[in-house]
């Protein structure tokens, strides 16, 4: 799939937001290394917590259904800028390798391309947790 067709998906879940507070619909679309892409929105609840991204929803659409490995994500927010993620996003990619390219597109045509270690440096990934009774 090329960066393009999913920067496309993505543009196509954007349509299903459900966004009445923000008026600001997000999208997304995951391709996981089986091939297979996930798409999502980011969907808004009165109980603004409550509230979950579009990133977020793509991924755990591929996780419940026995995904864990990904290899790209697209993003697509705001057509006149390009819409990155949110940090609690960023965490839960990251949960899945620094390696990710992680698309940031205002169309088809106008995109930028980043690894997950780019956009969250200094991250804490699931190999923090190895030296769980380590010293400083």
């Amino acid at each position: 799939m090329t960066n393009r067709e999913l920067i496309q998906r993505a543009l196509e879940a954007q349509k299903m937001a459900y966004v009445p507070y923000s008026e600001f619909p997000v999208g997304a679309a995951v391709l996981t290394t089986s091939g297979k892409v996930y798409t999502g929105c980011n969907i808004e609840n009165a109980s603004f917590g409550a509230t979950n991204c579009a990133e977020r929803t793509a991924l755990f659409k591929a996780i419940s259904e026995g995904e864990k490995e990904f290899d790209i994500i697209a993003i697509v927010g705001d057509p006149k800028a390009f819409t990155a993620p949110c940090g609690i996003c960023r965490q839960v990619l990251v949960e899945f390798g620094l390696e990710i390219k992680v698309i940031l597109a205002k169309s088809v045509e106008q995109y930028k391309e980043y690894t997950m270690e780019e956009i969250l440096p200094l991250s804490f990934t699931p190999k923090d947790l190895e030296n769980k009774g380590g010293s400083a």
